[in-house]
């Protein structure tokens, strides 16, 4: 039987958690970086109809991602991710809220997988109680916004190895690949 970090067995957190995830036609390398550069960031994040902007990002373990969300109808919501956890290139942890210290925070890990040349992407989200994640599911649709994301940053990722295929190999850091 499965335990989260504070021992709870695995039934004990199902009714807590979020799992989505998705293949994309990428290496893992380009794929996690493309999810930790604010510069690529700011041009996938979110689901269909979001747009992002940045106040601070510092990706190092204990660094912010302080941002704003803009909804297709104008609404903003405030964001505040704090990385937890980064092994590049297979896993990142972070906590997310709405602000520092946000108590309704949630924590994700997500994992970038090999699959041959494509890279399976798993996020795993846990609420601190059923009753926040039942709220994100059913008020903010967090299954299908999540899916979107990952299918955002997809469809960025693979224009991102075209364009480098086009520019005859260079990766997107400009160095030759």
């Amino acid at each position: 039987m499965a335990t989260d970090r504070s021992g709870e067995a695995g039934e004990a957190i199902a009714d807590r958690e979020v799992v989505v995830s998705r293949v994309i036609d990428a290496p893992r390398e380009l794929v996690f970086e493309a999810f930790t550069r604010v510069r690529h960031l700011s041009r996938w994040w979110g689901p269909d109809g979001f747009s992002t902007t940045t106040r601070t990002f510092e990706f190092h373990v204990g660094g912010v991602w302080d941002f704003v969300m803009h909804g297709p109808d104008g609404t903003e919501f405030q964001e505040w991710i704090t990385w937890r956890d980064i092994v590049p290139p297979e896993r990142i942890g972070l906590l997310h809220g709405s602000f520092r210290d946000d108590p309704d925070a949630f924590e994700s890990v997500v994992t970038f997988e090999p699959a041959g040349a494509r890279t399976r992407i798993v996020m795993r989200t846990l609420f601190p109680t059923r009753e926040l994640r039942d709220e994100a599911v059913e008020r903010y649709h967090a299954i299908e916004g999540g899916e979107q994301t990952l299918g955002n940053l997809a469809s960025y990722v693979v224009d991102l190895v075209a364009d480098c295929a086009g520019r005859g190999g260079v990766s997107v850091d400009g160095q030759e690949g």
